[in-house]
């Protein structure tokens, strides 16, 4: 039997609020004004686990390395990194959004598949926001669209109008 390296396996690429981590108990920092962005990522390692995003993310890092690609802010990496870890999910590169870049999720996280893209097989994206996937989708990846979680109208505004996650 021929072992593939890990250069040669497809990458799997997973957003993380609401598809891997339930963001429902943090989204009332959202829908005050003005929005106290600080104590919603504060919230974050409180964030419980969605069960469906959990375990795609597991059967995925059968056949392929795992990549997660969240608007989070780089300063939540090390909540992030003990979320993901404390929860038992794949080790893999995290990719996460400059601190003070706020440019639409859409923006961001496509300019990242690219870079990934140009040198490994994307299998899948699975991300919850519905302009990410529109997006991706017109760029020729393949989407899974995380609908198991409760849609939030505030972290979708501040995703597309605030860049913000």
């Amino acid at each position: 039997m021929t072992r593939t390296s890990s250069a040669d396996r497809p990458l799997a690429v997973f957003d993380l609020d609401n598809t891997l981590a339930s963001t429902a108990h943090r989204q009332r920092f959202l829908e005050r004004k003005p929005r106290d962005w600080a104590a919603f990522f504060a919230a974050a390692p409180q964030d419980p686990p969605l069960a469906e995003g959990v375990a795609l993310c597991r059967e995925a890092a059968e056949e392929c390395e795992t990549v997660y690609l969240t608007g989070r802010p780089e300063r939540c990496r090390r909540d992030t990194v003990a979320w993901l870890a404390a929860h038992g999910l794949p080790e893999g590169a995290l990719h996460m959004r400059r601190d003070r870049d706020f440019r639409p999720a859409r923006v961001t996280k496509l300019e990242i598949l690219r870079r990934l893209g140009r040198d490994r097989e994307i299998r899948m994206l699975v991300d919850d926001d519905e302009l990410v996937c529109d997006a991706a989708e017109q760029a020729g990846f393949t989407v899974v669209r995380a609908r198991w979680a409760t849609a939030s109208e505030a972290l979708r505004d501040a995703q597309e109008k605030e860049g913000r996650t």
